[in-house]
């Protein structure tokens, strides 16, 4: 996942499919963007609840979040041996809801095209992410959120060498939000890439490159110029593993 996303879910539906106790007022996204508010569903008492959230993760014990780095995604692979994350990763498990996600492709050229990535079977997605409530010397608190990600799997590795991790069923979305009983060790094996075939994909318009564009067009497919022109088609690649926390997926 490259930093953005799309989630159209209307509330009544985000209540059935997620078994909510309320909906939450929301609109339709098509260009969620880091340090913007999303909905985030996690358990509190046993009871689950979607609230909003800071896409931008800031673990409890940071003094000051303007001077904490950007953490958009924690990596699957190192999450439980993170400072920021470990935690979380045992007591502060949530899911993020969403349409499909996009990702950039970098041709030879360096040129980036992006693709709209969704599930085959026209299903919302359930990423899977840690959450965390910060609170300030004044009372104040910040609920904020980081999405979890894999090395991709062979069919998505030709647009990038990392995905999200997406929880397929109802069952894998109970034992991620459970932390009373699923210990982090198990819900860290729910973590994993896709099989080919899962997802699907299309390139889209440059234009969700700005975060200020967020309509509908912004999802739907586009052609993409013959090879030789501006925007390479996607070639299979190798996918690459390690990188740092800080990488926008």
């Amino acid at each position: 996942m490259c930093g953005r996303y799309a989630s159209t879910l209307p509330p009544e539906m985000m209540v059935e499919l997620f078994k909510l106790l309320k909906s939450v007022d929301i609109l339709p996204r098509f260009n969620i963007a880091p340090t913007q508010p999303i909905v985030a569903i996690w358990e509190q008492e046993g009871q689950r609840e979607a609230r909003f959230a800071r896409w931008g993760f800031v673990p409890g014990w940071v003094k000051d979040p303007r001077e904490f780095p950007l953490l958009v995604n924690a990596r699957a692979e190192s999450m439980a041996d993170k400072p920021a994350f470990r935690d979380r990763v045992k007591h502060g498990r949530c899911i993020v809801p969403a349409s499909g996600y996009y990702e950039w492709h970098t041709g030879a050229d360096k040129k980036k095209q992006p693709y709209y990535i969704t599930r085959a079977d026209g299903q919302p997605m359930a990423l899977a992410g840690l959450y965390s409530t910060w609170m300030g010397p004044n009372g104040e608190e910040i609920d904020s959120v980081a999405t979890i990600t894999v090395a991709a799997n062979p069919q998505l590795s030709v647009i990038h060498d990392r995905m999200p991790a997406i929880l397929m069923d109802e069952q894998q979305q109970d034992d991620w939000l459970n932390v009373r009983e699923i210990r982090a060790q198990k819900a860290a094996q729910m973590a994993l890439p896709l099989e080919d075939g899962v997802l699907k994909f299309h390139p889209v318009s440059t234009r969700v490159n700005s975060a200020r564009d967020d309509d509908p067009g912004l999802i739907e497919p586009v052609s993409l110029p013959e090879a030789g022109d501006e925007a390479p088609r996607p070639r299979a690649r190798k996918v690459a593993g390690g990188g740092g926390q800080m990488d926008l997926f």
